[in-house]
């Protein structure tokens, strides 16, 4: 009796597994919501880049709990790595090349991070990447001067201020009765600086954020000791 029900089982999944098979063209994706995105994304957004049209505004909901995960997992590993010891001593400075490197680093990483996130909507890249470069940026300086203070403080306002821009942006959508994150404003020309609404400010928000996050992160690796 138990071998014919497993067989019914199977019998039965083989043929619902088939059938929807077969209702799909051969060696053809479905791709209905990519389609429709393709066709009616950049009209809809207004941004040149269609990546961002759905990182932003069709699944911005997600993109949002990106950010609380990424904010979760630096909020926990400070947490576990503690805090550095009064009688550690600092690092010794790296030498002058390095040093100069930085200094030479630092604003360039500056210009091309930012460069990243206000051009997130015409060209690849975005608030993830370019707050990843501007959070190397801050972070090169401290590791060839190991006794140059970093304000966690200042950057976890930072952190704290592009969160609540992200979601204010997100509520004023709602207030002019479209839906959470729905681009805002004019979408301007399209491939212009000056298009794509909201999503850019969103981009800024986001950019900001990571960038903040990672910087901190990165800044108390460099600084603290594991307590034990």
């Amino acid at each position: 009796m138990r071998n014919l029900v497993s067989l019914l089982f199977t019998g039965g999944l083989v043929f619902l597994l088939l059938v929807l098979t077969l209702q799909f063209p051969f060696a053809e994706a479905p791709m209905l919501v990519g389609k429709g995105i393709l066709q009616q994304g950049a009209a809809e957004t207004g941004t040149a880049n269609l990546v961002t049209s759905v990182v932003l505004g069709y699944r911005g909901y997600d993109t949002l709990g990106e950010l609380s995960i990424l904010f979760t997992a630096a909020l926990g590993l400070g947490v576990v790595l503690g805090r550095r010891r009064p009688e550690a001593p600092r690092e010794p400075e790296a030498g002058l090349v390095l040093r100069a490197s930085s200094d030479l680093l630092f604003p360039l990483l500056l210009v091309v991070g930012l460069y990243i996130i206000l051009h997130g909507h015409l060209t690849p890249g975005g608030g993830f990447q370019g707050g990843v470069i501007l959070a190397a940026a801050f972070f090169i300086p401290v590791l060839a001067r190991p006794s140059q203070l970093v304000s966690h403080g200042g950057l976890m306002l930072l952190e704290a201020f592009a969160g609540a821009a992200f979601i204010i942006i997100g509520l004023l959508a709602m207030v002019h009765g479209g839906a959470f994150l729905q681009p805002l404003m004019a979408k301007g020309q399209l491939g212009a600086l000056f298009s794509g609404g909201s999503l850019p400010l969103l981009y800024i928000a986001v950019g900001v954020k990571v960038g903040a996050e990672l910087a901190g992160l990165l800044v108390r690796l460099g600084d603290t000791e594991i307590d034990r």
